[in-house]
């Protein structure tokens, strides 16, 4: 029993969780805070320019009231909440990425022999799976060199 309370013990104390604890906690706080946007501020005034206000609309069938006026009042919470996320998520990124330096290209270590079409060491002079003596051109030479028209 100890050795089960242990592994939940090292579980909860675990850096990812307690990460995730606290998105929780913070991501109810958010839902308040775009309810009240949602309600208080995008509902009317699209009421204002739709004459409709979300809340009131409700279907009542058999006795019972579908209030689809919330359900769509709750689609624009969830969509004003993922655009906040999102651009959350683009504007730490931007911060995080800020001060990296992008990693330069490594130098080439590999040439391909024109014989036998197999990758070998770049200062080569001989292919070790072909045994083609291996004709050593410029840089220079092959960016200057014109292509072949056919």
């Amino acid at each position: 029993m100890k050795k089960i309370i242990g592994e939940f013990k090292e579980f909860i104390m675990r850096g990812n969780v307690l990460d995730l604890a606290v998105g929780v906690i913070i991501g109810g706080a958010f839902k308040t805070i775009v309810d009240s946007l949602t309600n208080d501020i995008i509902s009317p005034i699209l009421g204002l320019f739709g004459g409709l206000d979300f809340s009131s609309m409700v279907l009542s069938i058999g006795g019972v009231n579908l209030k689809y006026g919330s359900f769509i009042t709750a689609i624009i919470n969830f969509l004003i909440m993922a655009v906040v996320i999102f651009i959350f998520v683009k504007i730490v990124n931007s911060v995080i990425s800020f001060g990296k330096k992008k990693p330069a290209d490594e130098p080439v270590t590999t040439k391909v022999c024109p014989y036998c079409c197999t990758e070998i060491d770049i200062n080569a002079t001989k292919c070790p799976h072909c045994t083609s003596e291996l004709i050593e051109i410029e840089p220079e030479a092959l960016e200057s060199e014109e292509p072949d028209v056919i």
